[in-house]
């Protein structure tokens, strides 16, 4: 266990690494459950961890009132310090477990939920096949509750739309992904290349539920062109996947956009066709490799992106297609 050393009276204390995240995140959040829920520990247990702290310093970091968690301005000056050690810590670790060089042991890596499902299979074989020692442990979520993990130290790396501009991060775009249609296989839409963002207007679009970004993509993308999908159908109003969507949309319900490394495994069915935009359309979304500018293993995170990209192009391999690879 990694300490830091305060000299008292008539003996050290060594405040834990444990303690220190306690008082970080509870001064972040200003709200002992939220805290408690971000450590994944209880809310007695995050208590007396605080308290410890305290005790052991002779010093109130955290004041509390039942309306609201103040910092003391003690805690507001040992706030920086105490960060800084946890980024130390987690360098220390990130360079040991990379010290050699080469992708080895545990790597927790998320995904959202429009990447996972259709890159992982072959990012698993090609992981297995050049990264044999690698144990990945995959992590499916929102991007906002990525970041947050990603900041927290629960995940070292993850894999979304960018940008995402959060300080202390850094972002390595790995591929843009063009966007498709997805219409009944009777639609007027059905198999044409050279839609235009217009084509959108008046189509019954239906979304992913709020949170989900490529929700917000579709949103943004019929806003370039001033005017507001229309969703008048109630039938999905809370769809969590691109699989519940292509299923309502092969039941005669409306249309939709997804990426297209989605089409493989979406759009299977024969009641289903897609429709592609005019090349010289913008309608895509750039996917990339984020992780904390604290790490030492930038150079092993550069390469695990090329994996990803790789797993990408054989995931789209089949689709009439291909994708522009950023630069």
């Amino acid at each position: 266990m990694c300490y830091i050393v305060i000299g008292m009276s008539n003996k050290e204390y060594r405040p834990p690494l444990a303690q220190l995240r306690t008082f970080v995140t509870i001064a972040e959040n200003k709200h002992f459950g939220t805290a408690a829920a971000k450590l994944a520990i209880s809310q007695p247990s995050l208590s007396q961890a605080l308290v410890a702290l305290e005790t052991g310093l002779g010093v109130q970091l955290i004041e509390r009132s039942t309306r609201r968690v103040i910092v003391t301005p003690s805690g507001e000056a040992l706030l920086p310090y105490a960060k800084a050690t946890l980024d130390a810590a987690e360098a220390f670790l990130s360079y040991a477990r990379g010290a050699n060089g080469n992708l080895s042991g545990p790597l927790t890596i998320g995904m959202i939920p429009t990447i996972a499902p259709y890159i992982l299979p072959n990012l698993l074989h090609l992981i297995n096949a050049e990264l044999p020692e690698l144990e990945p442990r995959i992590v499916e979520d929102q991007t906002k509750h990525l970041l947050e993990q990603l900041r927290d130290g629960h995940i070292d790396l993850a894999v979304l739309a960018v940008p995402t501009d959060q300080p202390g991060l850094i972002e390595i775009p790995l591929y843009t992904e063009d966007f498709v249609v997805v219409v009944p296989h009777d639609h007027k839409l059905a198999g044409r290349d050279d839609l235009t963002i217009d084509a959108l207007r008046g189509l019954n679009l239906l979304l992913l539920d709020d949170g989900h970004c490529l929700r917000d993509q579709v949103v943004d993308l019929c806003r370039s062109a001033d005017f507001t999908p229309d969703n008048r159908n109630t039938a999905v109003p809370r769809a969590a996947s691109l699989a519940t969507v292509t299923q309502c949309v092969s039941g005669g319900l409306g249309s939709t956009l997804i990426p297209l490394s989605a089409v493989a495994a979406e759009c299977q069915r024969d009641s289903l066709a897609i429709a592609q935009f005019n090349p010289a359309v913008n309608a895509s979304r750039t996917i990339g490799l984020v992780y904390r500018g604290s790490t030492s293993r930038t150079d092993e995170f550069a390469t695990f992106g090329t994996l990803i990209t790789r797993a990408y192009q054989d995931s789209i391999a089949d689709v009439v297609k291909p994708a522009t690879l950023a630069s």
